[in-house]
């Protein structure tokens, strides 16, 4: 005789809530320790120093302050900048709590999770040194110097639109409405 969890697809198995959630933070921690150590590194090996070239004319690390966005916008802005990110945690703590805990939404799980940590990243920067320590330099297409925390941020981002115009169909976000429509 098969339990329900075993007539069920792969898709709609659930996840242990208190496992996933020790989990998803354990990884937002650890994405985040990376982008510290990358950013550690670069102020040890890169400051004050001519760049590393990787690539000859395509990649090179470079020690950058960045006071502003991406791509330089709103320099010194960081109350701005705090207000932003503690909006996106609250968003993303929220986000996380309203996702039901299946493996159909693990996709989605993660993808908050890798933005998040990026977010972190930049966020530790803006709060401890007031900037945030950018060091990749890609040459090749002159792209704005940037750091590991940017690359989760687009990364995620970048997945996050790609399930949401590709992978899940609007009526899957049922969880994020508030209270359902009262049919006619």
């Amino acid at each position: 005789m098969k339990t329900k969890v075993e007539n069920k697809t792969y898709s709609e198995k659930k996840i242990n809530n208190t496992s996933f959630c020790c989990i998803f933070a354990v990884s937002i921690l650890l994405l985040t320790l990376f982008d510290r150590w990358t950013k550690i590194m670069a102020v040890s090996h890169l400051k004050g120093a001519p760049p590393v070239v990787l690539i000859n004319g395509v990649l090179e690390l470079r020690y950058l302050e960045n006071h502003g966005a991406a791509f330089g916008m709103l320099q010194n802005r960081q109350v701005f900048f705090w207000i932003l990110t503690t909006i996106f945690f609250c968003l993303a703590l929220y986000f996380f709590f309203k996702v039901p805990k299946t493996t159909r939404y693990l996709p989605l799980d993660i993808s908050i999770a890798i933005l998040t940590a990026g977010a972190a990243g930049n966020f530790i920067d803006r709060i401890t040194l007031k900037y945030v320590i950018d060091y990749i330099y890609f040459s090749l297409i002159d792209f704005p110097v940037f750091n590991v925390a940017d690359i989760y941020v687009s990364a995620g981002v970048a997945v996050l639109i790609i399930l949401v115009l590709f992978f899940y169909k609007e009526e899957e976000f049922h969880f994020l409405r508030t209270r359902e429509k009262v049919k006619d």
